[in-house]
């Protein structure tokens, strides 16, 4: 296998990519604490985002490469003017598609996404605590998010709820969140707080996956049940016998999952990061502009993807700040 195979977007590890992530915008309605600088984000000039016509044909080269699913993030990709049309376009090319949003303002968009088969919604809950989830997101939507999770099932939605855990901040609910999963089928998976750019990440907040499963065994003992783990997955998933619902842990930190990584990250100013980790980036949507074919670009980056987050291959080089914070914010990125 090699970077010029036809309609294979693979790295030189031999690690094939077919799932993308679009930041279709910077913005949020939220300020979490784990994902964006309190005093917020210098926002870039709105010309030097993707338009829809620009990031739809980015994403058909990526779909003419090998891409079979595309989730659309943020930001919080719902407060995109222009996301509806966005939705039904990438809806027409033969992808799976999937949403990854903070809940706000779902209930909006509930006929768009059943429209255009977009079943997949994954949506951040990082307490189930009024006081402590505005301290986090430093908002008050929390009573609509509530609703708006219970909607979702309602209606028959594939549903993740996903919190980041820290210690101190809000890992006392671990249990809480599991019990959540007990009437409900949802998926609640619990995030090792990664560091970004101005999100002050420390790992003595960490809480590390196998401390997470120390708790969970504690409480709820032999009930607890393996899940089988599809190839790609990031997570390592579990449940709870007699629960209609089910929990994992994305153990980035202690126990990276780079051997089987299928991602690829578009970010909303139309540059490719190959690793959520990587500070490299390629511009895509500056070659389109200029009139230039952007596959080989495209080939190029994943072919040149390290093998583990971006190169910060132990914990002491993923804990370096003069590594780590070499990466853009979380609200740069994308989810």
């Amino acid at each position: 296998m090699n970077k010029s195979d036809q309609n294979v977007l693979v790295d030189s590890f031999g690690r094939h990519h077919d799932y993308l992530r679009i930041s279709l915008t910077e913005r949020c309605n939220l300020r979490c604490v784990y994902c964006m600088p309190e005093q917020g984000v210098v926002l870039q000039p709105q010309s030097h985002f993707m338009t829809r016509e620009e990031l739809v044909h980015i994403a058909s080269v990526f779909v003419k490469l090998g891409v079979k699913k595309i989730r659309l993030t943020g930001g919080e990709p719902l407060v995109r003017k222009d996301v509806e049309a966005v939705i039904e376009d990438l809806a027409k090319l033969p992808v799976k598609l999937a949403i990854s949003t903070n809940g706000v303002l779902v209930n909006q968009f509930i006929q768009t996404f059943k429209k255009c088969n977009l079943k997949a919604i994954n949506i951040s809950l990082d307490s189930l605590r009024e006081d402590r989830f505005n301290l986090i997101s430093r908002r008050t939507y929390f009573e609509a998010i509530i609703n708006n999770v219970e909607l979702l099932i309602e209606e028959g939605f594939h549903l993740k709820l996903n919190a980041v855990l820290m210690k101190g901040f809000n890992d006392d609910e671990l249990i809480d969140f599991i019990e959540f999963t007990r009437n409900r089928p949802v998926h609640f998976r619990f995030i090792e707080f990664m560091p970004f750019n101005g999100n002050q990440w420390d790992w003595s907040k960490g809480f590390a996956y196998h401390e997470m499963m120390d708790n969970i065994n504690a409480h709820y003992g032999a009930t607890v049940v393996k899940l089988e783990d599809c190839k790609n997955d990031t997570s390592k998933s579990y449940k709870v016998e007699g629960f209609k619902g089910t929990f994992a842990v994305i153990s980035t930190v202690t126990n990276p999952f780079c051997d089987t990584c299928n991602r690829i990250r578009l970010t909303a100013d139309g540059k490719i990061k190959n690793c959520l980790f990587s500070a490299n980036e390629t511009d895509l949507l500056t070659a389109l502009r200029s009139g230039k074919e952007i596959e080989e670009s495209i080939r190029e980056s994943i072919w040149n993807k390290k093998s583990t987050r971006g190169g910060m291959e132990t914990f002491e080089e993923f804990s370096n700040k003069d590594l780590n914070q070499k990466n853009r914010s979380m609200i740069n990125i994308g989810g």
